[in-house]
């Protein structure tokens, strides 16, 4: 399966005093679980919009292997990286499994119906999901934790090489939370390429075997997780302190922030830019 990479990554969006991305460059190997994360307005969303084809990308390619993926028409993108974006409100009401099935519709025809095959991958992507029992509900009745993981069924029901996943746990509890990383970590464990978008730093040093920090539209700092978790970096990029420890239950570096003192400009900071995390 073939590396997602990020070359040299520049966005700027009109209006803007300062690039959302700039010169951005990881790469995020198959069979294992990638990270993107950073404070507000860092420059995160922007590259999965970039990656869509959907961000004034002014320098630099998204690439699949030597493949472009502005290149590509959306079925075969469709059919080569699921994405779950950040913010998504549906169309029109329908049932949990309908809305699961869409992710289906690269590999089918114009119209054809849902083969067995399809509705096996569908079934499926529901249980991994966690969102199997609801498979007959409406999307417009669900709370904000089931409608995050109906939209990650919907990408897994895709059957992509990539998966790509921004914020997908806003909305979850701990216990969500949790499978939701777990489940990323079992499909970078199967040998597909995944890249997850991200606020939660704690988990994502548990689970993650790359982390790339971004702050202010560049790479702050990219390894692994006791790479790029120390105190001395993450204080500077998030303006605020606060000390690394370690993670009783795994040994991982574990981020806890300090009372500091109250600041208007904190929390106007960076969170005004077009990025939205």
């Amino acid at each position: 399966m073939s590396a997602l990479h990020f070359q040299h990554v520049t966005v700027h969006y009109r209006g803007s005093d300062r690039p959302a991305a700039l010169d951005i460059s990881f790469s995020a190997a198959a069979s294992r679980f990638t990270a993107v994360v950073g404070p507000n307005g860092s420059g995160k969303s922007s590259l999965v919009r970039a990656l869509l084809g959907q961000a004034p990308l002014v320098r630099g390619a998204v690439q699949l292997g030597d493949e472009s993926l502005l290149a590509l028409a959306p079925r075969e993108l469709a059919r080569r990286v699921a994405v779950v974006p950040q913010r998504e409100e549906p169309l029109l009401p329908l049932s949990v499994e309908e809305f699961v099935m869409l992710g289906r519709h690269p590999h089918r025809g114009a119209f054809g119906a849902p083969s067995p095959h399809d509705r096996e991958v569908v079934r499926q992507a529901m249980q991994r999901a966690g969102v199997y029992e609801a498979r007959d509900r409406r999307t417009d009745r669900l709370s904000g934790g089931e409608w995050q993981r109906v939209r990650i069924a919907r990408a897994l029901a895709q059957d992509t090489a990539v998966l790509v996943l921004d914020e997908p746990t806003t909305f979850l509890d701990v216990a969500h939370e949790m499978a939701v990383f777990e489940l990323a970590d079992e499909l970078a464990g199967e040998g597909r390429t995944v890249l997850v978008v991200s606020h939660q730093l704690n988990l994502v040093a548990r689970f993650a075997h790359h982390i790339v920090l971004l702050n202010r539209g560049q790479v702050a700092a990219a390894g692994s997780a006791s790479d790029v978790m120390r105190g001395e970096i993450l204080e500077a990029v998030y303006d605020w302190p606060l000390v690394v420890t370690r993670d009783p239950a795994v040994g991982a570096p574990a981020l806890v922030p300090l009372r500091g003192r109250a600041r208007d400009s904190h929390l106007g900071r960076s969170g005004a830019g077009q990025d939205g995390t």
